[in-house]
């Protein structure tokens, strides 16, 4: 028998996770909207453990494109948040008890996707139990090479001078000077692997968009509410809006000159 549409993306399982918790209308939209987000963290971990490949196989054009991928789901994420703000205060209050302490903080694909791009807070792993499959999880992607080690390993592929010292002190934008130098150098004189540095300063832009998107979108729901799960809610996802995975990419430009 062929295979049909339905047997490959399985559809007699996706179609049915969705379980609301109430009779309420909304609860459908909140549900699917939070699961779609999922499967695009999912896809972008994909995206993000191929481009670590393409780098340390010195396959700059790929890369690119990689990233370029990367950029465009950002967009996804950011637009989903319209349709989640067509659902009014008052309808989400209708369903809200029911996520009980259920909480987005809890995304360990999110926190996947942090210590990919190498925000790797180790205070984040206790909050995941150590015999579950997602704490297994964000402890394999806390112990292994970020983006940007796999970018610098990168540029001593393409024989930048380039230390073990370096890619072990991560991004810290004033631990070398000696790096420093040699961006600036690369903004100056190797315009493709420039425009590398300036896709992942728009993947940074891109999380600081989606962000404050975020942020507003449960504001005007739940205003200073307390977060479900017992967060501070907007309190807390304020201090998010400024975080920066490339902090050195932004700070270099301040030594840019003609």
């Amino acid at each position: 028998m062929p295979l049909t549409y339905s047997e490959y993306l399985k559809l007699d399982k996706l179609l049915y996770i969705q379980e609301k918790r109430s009779a309420d209308h909304d609860e459908m939209l909140f549900i699917v909207i939070h699961q779609t987000y999922e499967l695009w963290f999912k896809e972008m971990l994909h995206e993000l453990d191929y481009l670590k490949s393409l780098l340390l196989k010195n396959d700059l054009p790929r890369s690119l494109h990689t990233v370029k991928r990367v950029l465009t789901i950002l967009k996804v994420l950011v637009h989903q948040t319209d349709i989640l703000e067509t659902m009014t205060p008052l309808e989400f209050l209708t369903f809200r008890d029911r996520l009980e302490s259920a909480s987005g903080f809890q995304s360990f694909q999110f926190r996947e996707l942090e210590f990919a791009l190498g925000r790797k807070n180790e205070s984040i792993l206790n909050k995941f139990d150590d015999s579950t499959e997602e704490r297994e999880k964000l402890q394999k992607r806390f112990d292994e090479p970020s983006i940007w080690e796999s970018f610098l390993r990168f540029l001593k592929l393409n024989k930048y001078p380039v230390t073990e010292e370096m890619i072990k002190s991560g991004n810290d934008e004033y631990k070398s000077i000696e790096l420093r130098k040699i961006l600036i150098d690369i903004y100056n004189n190797n315009y493709n692997i420039a425009q590398f540095c300036e896709l992942l300063v728009d993947l940074d832009e891109g999380f600081q968009e989606w962000r404050y998107r975020h942020v507003k979108m449960v504001e005007r729901t739940i205003g200073t509410k307390q977060g479900t799960g017992g967060s501070d809610g907007v309190k807390y996802l304020m201090t998010t809006l400024s975080i920066k995975f490339f902090p050195l990419l932004w700070s270099i430009r301040k030594d840019f000159s003609k």
